[in-house]
């Protein structure tokens, strides 16, 4: 297929406005796959509903059917930019032709570069300089905080949050606190490792300082900006206000993972911009390369200070993930993706506000932009919610205890929100009624 022939191709899929199913779901191809893939993938993949997508382009999926979605989830935040966006396959396909792998960890990368030129431009440190150390992923990038927390500082202890999620290495679960299983059966987990409540006001210095650990001894607060996997929740006025004074009262780093709610999804390059503080460390992932794996860990110039061959990463900061970030990067500026987010965004929340009001089943609308979290009754609830939508052609996701987190491409457009909204109305009438 030629360059025109794939540009008319996206174009055709992106512009569908909402959902066209052909089949019952799953169809008889997907069935087949699914069937092959459970003879031969870990069982441990957490797979939410049988969907067996084939091909994207913009806000649309299609599966192995023929049967059309609306994507509400990006591939769990990831493709920010949209499925496919020509603009990102594009810098992909040149940078394949030219090179394809040389380790940035032992060689210098002129699009490695690049990238964390273009990190440092966007980094919320208040214009001060930025360095950054790139990753394959969200939680290899949370591992390389950890340590460059602890070689800063001299110091051992880390402090994370309940409801949190920051991945599953060994490192990053540790953190992790938003369900038992995410640890089970894999301990002993990493040491000097304690938890307090995200938006708490009290617990941190009144049990955790006062019974449990000295300040003096903590290297960082690792903490998501906003609330991902715990349920898309947002903080409350003040806490981050709180959290870094009491970070510049004991000189620990505070260190803001933002792998899925950076990226525009909040309507500014990063969620902390919204809290009216700047972070120590800022983590990323997810969006940043619109599909491709590549996480960083972005940090101020002054607390680089590990030494030559203290982190490393073969294939971290790849060619192809770096040229498919800096046209993320130039996509989001050029068409106004963060804007887009906080004008669509606002489309889904009030539609989504005033369908509350008619409907009980939802218990709690929140968020801003681009990242909406809606509350039912329970977990049971929420899960019903997700696989009626994917019936009716909206792909979701479940989160928290008792959520579904509503997090569309960042190109996701009003005609589609509101064919969405529609839609989704219907799913919870359906749900509703099967309960009663």
């Amino acid at each position: 297929m030629s360059a025109g022939e794939s540009r008319l191709a996206f174009d055709g899929l992106a512009a569908f406005v909402g959902p066209k199913l052909i089949t019952e779901v799953p169809g008889p191809e997907a069935l087949a796959w699914i069937e092959r893939d459970r003879k031969v993938t870990s069982p441990s993949l957490p797979r939410a509903y049988p969907f067996v997508p084939k091909r994207g382009a913009g806000s649309i999926v299609e599966d192995v059917d023929g049967n059309i979605f609306l994507d509400l989830n990006a591939g769990i935040a990831v493709t920010s930019t949209g499925h496919c966006h020509p603009t990102v396959v594009e810098a992909i396909d040149r940078q394949a032709a030219e090179l394809l792998h040389y380790s940035a960890s032992d060689f210098f990368l002129p699009v490695y570069a690049e990238v964390c030129e273009r990190l440092d431009q966007m980094a919320p440190f208040d214009g001060r300089p930025a360095r950054s150390f790139l990753t394959n992923s969200g939680t290899e990038a949370v591992e390389a905080a950890i340590k460059l927390a602890r070689f800063a500082t001299g110091r051992q202890y880390l402090i994370g949050m309940y409801q949190s999620f920051h991945g599953r290495s060994m490192g990053s679960v540790t953190l992790t606190a938003s369900k038992a299983k995410y640890r089970t059966n894999f301990g002993p987990m990493l040491p000097s490792v304690y938890h307090t409540f995200y938006g708490d006001f009290d617990h941190l210095d009144e049990v955790v300082f006062k019974r449990l650990v000295s300040p003096t001894e903590v290297a960082g607060i690792v903490v998501e900006s906003w609330l991902g996997e715990g349920g898309y929740v947002l903080p409350p006025d003040g806490w981050f206000t709180y959290l870094r004074e009491l970070c510049d009262r004991h000189g620990i780093l505070l260190v803001c993972d933002e792998v899925q709610s950076g990226m525009g999804r909040s309507g500014k390059m990063w969620a902390i911009e919204h809290e009216g503080v700047e972070p120590d460390i800022l983590i990323s992932g997810k969006g940043i390369a619109s599909g491709l794996p590549l996480g960083a860990m972005i940090a101020r110039e002054d607390l680089m200070v590990w030494d030559l061959g203290s982190h490393g990463s073969t294939y971290g900061g790849s060619p192809l993930s770096c040229a498919a970030a800096l046209a993320t990067f130039d996509v989001m500026r050029d068409e106004d993706l963060l804007g887009n987010a906080d004008r669509v965004g606002s489309v889904l929340l009030d539609g989504l506000r005033e369908m509350k009001t008619r409907h009980p089943l939802i218990r709690e609308v929140r968020g801003k932009a681009l990242w909406i979290g809606l509350g039912f009754a329970d977990h049971e609830v929420a899960e019903a919610v997700e696989h009626a939508a994917f019936r009716r052609g909206l792909l979701m996701l479940s989160c928290g205890d008792d959520a579904i987190r509503v997090s569309p491409p960042l190109v996701f457009r009003e005609d589609q929100a509101r064919e969405a909204l529609r839609i989704f109305e219907e799913v919870v009438a359906e749900v509703e009624t099967a309960g009663t």
